[in-house]
């Protein structure tokens, strides 16, 4: 069995969900406190991932960072080469398609904490921010988590964004999903099979730890 596309599978899935909680955050505190008449608008954009098939989604995604965009333009400007089939390029997409698996749980715990608490800690005195770190964010623990294994998970498959923006490189983009379809289609089904139970497996247990915060087995992040 190869590991060298599990390895940069593993290393694309931390680093997408590493970013998802820098990004993702922010976003989803302003989606569950917010009160702008046309929020929905921003939650459609949010979700789009969800419905949007992987290979449209891939397609766009290439076109936004192709070397005629803004974007590659500048990036190419910058490093030297351009953003598409590379490893950030394929970063760059992740975190667009893993958007709404963070942000929907992480708005959903956010927006789940009673107003009471985080009312009570701004008559102390307390900021916004020193809020949402000592009670926002402890009392959505389990959503946060939720958040960042679903699109640590989530990542993990990704097949059709990482083919149209990554393409088949070698220890640059093939990823795990992509080393399964070419086994198969070389007739190695041994070779497939064997990297299709590593990700089985994968995703069994991290299905098991979101079901199992979601009816609070353990307490993840104890209150002190």
């Amino acid at each position: 069995m190869n590991w060298l596309p599990i390895v940069l599978t593993l290393k694309l899935a931390g680093l997408t969900a590493l970013i998802l909680v820098a990004v993702g955050m922010p976003i989803a505190y302003w989606l569950a406190y917010s009160r702008w008449r046309w929020k929905f608008l921003a939650e459609s954009v949010v979700a789009l991932p969800l419905v949007l098939p992987p290979t449209v989604l891939g397609f766009y995604v290439l076109v936004a960072v192709g070397p005629k965009s803004p974007l590659g333009q500048w990036y190419q400007a910058l490093v030297g080469h351009p953003l598409a089939f590379t490893f950030e390029g394929l970063l760059f997409a992740s975190v667009l398609y893993s958007l709404p698996f963070a942000v929907q749980p992480f708005a959903s715990a956010f927006g789940s904490v009673d107003p009471k608490l985080v009312e009570a800690s701004w008559t102390l005195g307390k900021s916004r921010l020193a809020t949402f770190l000592r009670v926002t964010l402890p009392l959505s623990a389990a959503g946060v988590v939720t958040g960042v294994v679903l699109s640590f998970a989530h990542t993990m498959g990704e097949f059709g964004v990482v083919l149209m923006v990554g393409g088949n490189i070698p220890g640059v983009t093939r990823t795990v999903s992509i080393d399964i379809y070419d086994e198969v289609q070389a007739l190695n089904y041994t070779g497939a099979a064997e990297t299709a139970l590593v990700l089985l497996i994968f995703s069994f247990v991290i299905l098991s730890i979101v079901y199992a915060l979601n009816r609070n087995m353990w307490v993840v992040w104890p209150m002190r």
